[in-house]
């Protein structure tokens, strides 16, 4: 497959290279931005028949104050967050129409950011990224081909920041409650010799968490270089980040919760998770002339770091390979004599990820095009080593490992994707989508069980849509899409293997004339063979999820945007949705029954985002945010003993621009109330069954507060 990637790569850059060649013109007047040729390929335009939001740098910056990147789009309709340490900063996720963080395709740059063996995404390994980023763009549904995993209810496009001609520098610190706080230096040279701009970011973040000891402590770094002539732009870019975190994902009992909201049920002072992550990007955007430009992308993502945990009196002495000795031991129910003893373990993941994504570009009046293919690489080493026990064997040495495993995954997907103007009213849209995956282990998982994949997967992921403009302010869209993925790792140590399959038909109207805008859609999600959440966890915190056959998701959402005058605006979302497993099959009582439809967990039918926007003075703005969302289900079997309760919070921010006469060419004064209306809220939780279950609840009213001095 390497082999084949490569002549196609190399075909592309000869087809470039030929393209110049016979340039015939350049119309420098060309009004889109070289910029955002990097994320062309995976983004769609406002007219799409795709489902999408977008939030601007000037957006993200009102409450960049040290909160993680699925905290910033909370907003965002359909989308609900979580946060372990319960303030937003540190281990964050976010589910859209109750799809969780796993099977949300995201890409930097259109390089895809999901970790292949998990499918998840890690935000607390992009510390104050936001600093960083020109636009987000969430797409709701199969969305558009991109690289990466497929998108399986919604996909998160990151842009990082655009190429400056002026010199500028920016000096940015937070400070707020639980000791959160931010220190951030940006700095950019301007276009030197008109060709030549060298930026860059480092910053430093800490939280002590809403949850005792559930600290966050990040180091995070983003340097780019960027080489721009007339219709050429070369990036090369570098980003980074090194995480401490205490673990908080454990959780509370409802006694727990009452008797203290805080508590952290780790007692050990280093139940750590310690990660490294770099990432090297480099991208070549050309525009030959006013119809072909193309992108080539090249990406390598190194990782490693481990989670560190302290077992008391542990009885599985067996997982570790006659490492360690028995000290104590205990008579069990059937008046056996179990041996245990004490032990501190790390498990480390050493992981490397390789990408080649290269596109073409095909535009005119009636016509766009857009093709392209993307390659990727992975391998990771998993191994377990034993740094401190009650008492070593007489073979067992600090550090030895009581397991190893390795993987590989590639990855291999090309697209074409056409707009087309049937009439001056009727856009067509087609896009479609190859995708071939293969994924082999091997050796020993966690608890010493042979681990050995040999899975491969060939997948065709159509889409087609059209978009009627009724009017100069009106229009509606349509599309139909498919969508297929792979199970991840846990779920192929579960036993699972066969792929889910997703079809999406999206129904939608927009509306934008003068100060009102409007953006309706209703969506049809059916699957076959969904993986859902069971609510339980594995012991390392990631999700546990099962097969439920057929089942769906059906909703209406709506956002309006309405300018009242120049000092006052709104903006609200709404989704009510109904998410249902068809015909659930559970084990109740020992014995196999069907339930018939019930809710899918951790799917809420109702959430609403809204914002009052009021501006006094020029240079001055208040936002009064809020946020409800509705009871969810822990578990798929309809149990009213397992659901979180529907909360409503509320969050007040402000922010000032100061314009000085010398030094600064602005100074900006943020703040940030979090919860104001201080709500004792719980926003996710775990259920282990037979009535265990595990509560994470979030901060109640928190400030923090921030001054930018921007030269």
């Amino acid at each position: 497959m390497k082999n084949n990637f490569l002549f196609l790569a190399l075909f592309v850059l000869s087809l470039c290279a030929n393209a110049q060649q016979n340039q015939v013109q350049k119309d420098s007047t060309t009004t889109e931005i070289l910029d955002e040729v990097l994320v062309k390929a995976v983004r769609v335009n406002a007219d799409s028949p795709i489902t999408h939001s977008n939030l601007s740098k000037e957006e993200l910056e009102k409450r960049n104050l040290g909160q993680d990147i699925p905290t910033l789009i909370n907003f965002l309709p359909s989308v609900v967050t979580t946060s372990d340490a319960g303030a937003g900063v540190g281990y964050t996720g976010f589910r859209v129409r109750g799809t969780d963080g796993t099977r949300v395709n995201v890409t930097i740059n259109g390089i895809p950011y999901n970790d292949p063996e998990s499918q998840g995404s890690f935000f607390v390994n992009l510390g104050d990224f936001a600093s960083s980023t020109e636009s987000i763009q969430l797409q709701r549904g199969v969305g558009t081909s991109t690289n990466g995993s497929s998108a399986f209810g919604a996909s998160l496009n990151l842009l990082t920041d655009a190429n400056s001609d002026e010199a500028s520098g920016e000096i940015s610190n937070s400070f707020g409650s639980y000791g959160t706080r931010k220190h951030t230096v940006k700095l950019s040279t301007g276009l030197l010799n008109d060709h030549f701009e060298i930026s860059g970011r480092f910053s430093k973040l800490e939280s002590d968490g809403y949850v005792d000891r559930a600290f966050t402590d990040l180091k995070s770094y983003f340097l780019q270089g960027v080489y721009k002539d007339g219709n050429t732009l070369i990036k090369a870019l570098t980003f980074g980040n090194e995480e401490r975190t205490y673990q908080a994902w454990y959780g509370l009992t409802a006694e727990e919760l009452k008797e203290n909201r805080r508590q952290n049920p780790y007692t050990y002072e280093n139940e750590t998770d310690n990660y490294w992550q770099d990432h090297y990007q480099l991208h070549w955007n050309q525009r030959f002339d006013n119809n072909w430009s193309t992108n080539l992308g090249l990406n390598y993502t190194k990782g490693k770091g481990y989670y560190e945990q302290f077992e008391d009196d542990t009885d599985e002495i067996s997982l570790y390979n006659g490492i360690v000795e028995a000290t104590d031991s205990y008579v069990n129910d059937d008046n056996e004599i179990v041996p245990i003893t004490d032990v501190i373990r790390r498990r480390w993941l050493d992981n490397n990820f390789y990408v080649v994504n290269a596109n073409v570009t095909y535009k005119n009046n009636t016509l766009e095009v857009i093709s392209g293919l993307s390659y990727s690489s992975y391998d990771g080493d998993h191994f377990g080593e034993v740094i401190w026990a009650k008492a070593f064997s007489e073979e067992g040495n600090i550090r030895d490992h009581y397991y190893d495993g390795d993987a590989t995954k590639n990855d291999f997907s090309l697209f074409s994707k056409a707009t087309f103007k049937l009439n001056k009213k009727l856009t067509g849209f087609v896009d479609l989508q190859g995708r071939f995956v293969d994924y082999k282990t091997n050796g020993l998982n966690s608890d010493r069980v042979d681990f050995i994949t040999d899975a491969n997967f060939s997948f065709f992921n159509p889409k087609v849509g059209l978009t009627y403009k009724n009017s100069q302010f009106s229009s509606f869209y349509g599309s139909f899409a498919v969508a297929n993925r792979e199970p991840n790792r846990d779920d192929f140590e579960a036993g699972v293997t066969k792929n889910e399959t997703l079809n999406d038909i999206e129904l939608g109207w927009r509306f934008n004339k003068n100060k009102v805008s409007v953006n309706s859609n209703l969506y049809y999600m059916f699957y076959k063979n969904q993986l859902v959440l069971t609510g339980e966890l594995d012991d390392v915190g990631s999700p546990i999820r099962a097969t439920s056959g057929k089942s769906y998701r059906l909703g209406l959402e709506v956002d309006a945007n309405i300018q009242f005058s120049k000092q006052f605006s709104t903006s609200t979302n709404v989704s009510v949705s109904d998410n249902k497993n068809r015909n659930f099959n559970s084990e109740v009582s020992g014995t196999l029954e069907n339930l018939g439809n019930t809710n899918i967990s951790y799917s809420p039918n109702l959430v609403v985002g809204n914002a009052i926007n009021y501006s006094p003075v020029e240079r001055l703005q208040l936002a009064l945010l809020s946020k409800f969302v509705g009871k969810q289900y822990l578990n798929n079997i309809d149990d009213k003993n397992s659901r979180l309760d529907s909360y409503f919070i509320n969050d007040l921010n402000i922010q000032y621009e100061i314009k000085p006469k010398s030094i600064f060419k602005s100074i900006v004064l943020s703040g940030l109330v979090n919860n104001i209306f201080n709500v004792e809220y719980v926003s996710n939780a775990v259920d282990y069954g037979g009535g265990y279950i595990y509560y994470f609840p979030q901060a109640p009213a928190n400030f923090l507060v921030g001054a930018t001095f921007k030269f």
